[in-house]
């Protein structure tokens, strides 16, 4: 059975009001009042960062400021990005059941794919790069993430149609360590646009056009265009008001390393960077007090992030990594190629650093 899924665009809104459309979606999608969808949308120059990252760590906020950049928290993980009315956002909400794979990894590929063989109906060579890219010539054209909310999954990407790479590194710290791993000079080499690989870069609605019929073709639906609904506008509102399109929201992690008392270190496996930020407590300062986990990581659902540092919270320091080990045997969680290991090695090298 070919199964529907509703297409729309809400064109170029405020990214926060983005953001918070995404929102609604998901809950509206989980409480069964909207449909399977494709969703395509586009920003005004804007500086996102990942649910689990800190602010000022990610970007450059004197320059966002002074230069009208507006910055927004997804409500996904992944790392930081600049977008502007160069780049074509494409989001995917649908039920486990649509597909029948339940996989988060193996999601992540099926969509890829798909995504890949319509932008190479435009004319490039697109191909999945495991753990979430698109790449061209191996260049990134597409990075992509999502997560799981009960039955719905919630997936989005980007599409590179032109960018101003130089603008980007005005607007995000990049760090030298993540460019020497790829052994790239600069920012620039890693990214690659439409616009640099044809001669003719098409229209938006040619663009959108080919991502609908690869996920059209690969994973095997029916995608008919559709009206956003009174309803995804009315919870938009809401969710940009009290929390989405609020500074708080977007400053909630912002520098955890900058107090005396906290011990920080990173660590970088195959499924991105965990950051640990710790205090300790007790006389001997041998249990956590609190546990701040940041990064540009992708786990579902969004709050085991949130749920692993409670769980953590009074426990012996001597026991970080069974005390992780335990916390995701027992949980229901989906792993973007980050393993429970990952965020066990960050906080041992943040204890490291209490000698």
């Amino acid at each position: 059975m070919v199964r529907p899924f509703r297409v729309i665009d809400t064109g170029i809104r405020d990214g926060r009001e983005q953001i918070a459309f995404d929102q609604a979606m998901i809950d509206l999608h989980v409480a069964g009042e909207i449909p399977d969808s494709i969703r395509f949308l586009r920003f005004p120059p804007t500086a996102l960062i990942g649910r689990h990252q800190a602010l000022s760590q990610e970007l450059k906020l004197d320059y966002c400021s002074a230069n009208k950049i507006r910055t927004v928290r997804r409500i996904t993980g992944g790392g930081a990005l600049y977008f502007d009315e160069g780049q074509l956002g494409w989001e995917l909400i649908f039920n486990r059941a649509t597909l029948g794979i339940n996989s988060l990894a193996d999601l992540a590929r099926e969509i890829c794919e798909a995504a890949a063989i319509g932008l190479s109906k435009l004319g490039v060579s697109a191909k999945y790069r495991p753990r979430n890219d698109i790449e061209v010539d191996g260049r990134k054209i597409s990075g992509t993430g999502g997560f799981f909310d009960g039955n719905s999954l919630f997936y989005q990407g980007t599409v590179l149609v032109d960018m101003d790479a130089a603008e980007m590194l005005r607007v995000l710290n990049v760090p030298e360590a993540k460019l020497a791993k790829r052994q790239l000079d600069s920012a620039e080499q890693r990214v690659v646009t439409l616009k640099e690989l044809l001669r003719e870069v098409p229209d938006l609605e040619t663009i959108k056009s080919a991502l609908v019929e690869g996920f059209a073709v690969h994973l095997g639906i029916d995608p008919q265009p559709g009206e956003i609904t009174a309803r995804e506008e009315e919870l938009t509102k809401r969710y940009f008001d009290e929390e989405i399109g609020t500074d708080a929201f977007v400053a909630e992690i912002d520098d955890p390393a900058g107090d005396a008392d906290v011990l920080s270190a990173s660590h970088t496996g195959q499924g991105g960077t965990v950051s640990a930020h710790v205090r300790l407590e007790g006389p001997g300062r041998d249990r956590f007090r609190e546990v701040l986990i940041t990064g540009d990581f992708f786990v579902t659902p969004p709050r085991t992030v949130l749920d692993l540092e409670a769980a953590l919270r009074g426990t012996p320091a001597k026991d970080a990594r069974q005390s992780v080990e335990s916390f995701f045997s027992d949980a229901e969680v989906g792993l973007l190629t980050i393993a429970p290991g990952d965020f066990a090695t960050a906080i041992e090298d943040a204890l490291a650093a209490n000698g």
